[in-house]
């Protein structure tokens, strides 16, 4: 059933959000007003953290502890607007537990403090806070098939996906995150690249020195590697969520190629796959003999 609130969360999703736009067209109305819902909840704590000025911090913290306050309100029945109406059917609906969402309201508030990932380990616990939640999130929305044991199998791939396509935002977004004053390439990294995250911030980089393309050809590679790892759950996913899951992991994979064609250069342009491109992915969906290769960057048309 389309709401008044339904329309509101598609908006921000429209708005905010082209890929999953594109790839939520494979589900059905409920699931896709009930992910359309959780997207928007998040955008309102991600937007709060990135509006935040330096003197700012501690109201930004309160308006998350706000937001979390308005949608145990909603789910007793006194929703304060659209969004949280909209989360707390989605949560009823499908028995969404709570533990994902207070993941990554705890996950975005890192975000307010400086970042400094001294490794990968520490930078992917940041990706879990911030992604995989979203993507345990989703998981409860689109149903798992088979026996119960299924479920956790499906959400342990299902956060694999959310730390890849995290990565492959960091990889996309360096130039944008200096600009704001953050750097969340790993420490280690850099230095073996013979940079400083203080460089980065700064923009002191030489994207075309071998040092950067080396790093950032690792961290692409990484990304691969989760991708791949993640693919296994699309096929326990109930079968009419089947090809969003795929659409979303496609849509976002293919980032990888456009900073591959950027020559690794994400600091002077953000790397993008144009609207035409997208949607000829989505459609590739019906024609592939192995989504998997797709993701994956390798031919798989049959």
């Amino acid at each position: 059933m389309v709401t008044f609130e339904s329309l509101v969360c598609g908006n921000i999703v429209r708005r905010h959000a082209r890929t999953f736009t594109l790839a939520s067209a494979f589900l059905p109305l409920t699931k896709r007003r009930a992910t359309y819902a959780l997207y928007a909840f998040c955008r309102l704590a991600d937007d709060a953290v990135d509006r935040a000025g330096p003197d700012g911090r501690e109201a930004v913290r309160e308006t998350l502890t706000r937001l979390r306050t308005q949608l145990d309100a909603a789910l007793q029945g006194q929703p304060s607007g659209p969004v949280m109406h909209e989360t707390a059917w989605a949560i009823r609906r499908f028995g969404i537990p709570l533990a994902p969402i207070d993941e990554l309201v705890d996950g975005v508030a890192r975000d307010l403090d400086p970042t400094d990932y001294i490794d990968w380990p520490s930078l992917k616990a940041y990706c879990e806070g911030v992604a995989s939640s979203v993507g345990e999130l989703c998981t409860h929305v689109f149903g798992v098939t088979g026996p119960e044991s299924n479920r956790a199998r499906a959400i342990v791939c299902a956060r694999t996906l959310g730390v890849a396509m995290q990565v492959t935002n960091i990889l996309r977004d360096v130039g944008e995150d200096a600009a704001n004053g953050r750097c969340y390439l790993p420490d280690d990294a850099l230095r073996r690249a013979g940079l400083t995250r203080e460089q980065v911030v700064a923009r002191e980089v030489d994207v075309r020195s071998p040092a950067w393309r080396a790093m950032m050809r690792e961290f692409v590679a990484l990304a691969r590697d989760l991708y791949r790892d993640s693919l296994p759950g699309i096929g326990m996913l109930s079968p009419d969520a089947q090809r969003c899951a795929q659409a979303c992991a496609v849509g976002y994979a293919a980032i990888l190629e456009a900073i591959e064609e950027a020559n690794y250069d994400t600091m002077s342009v953000r790397a993008h796959i144009g609207f035409r491109r997208k949607t000829k992915l989505m459609l590739s969906l019906y024609m592939v003999s192995d989504p998997a290769a797709l993701v994956a960057g390798q031919p798989a048309v049959a």
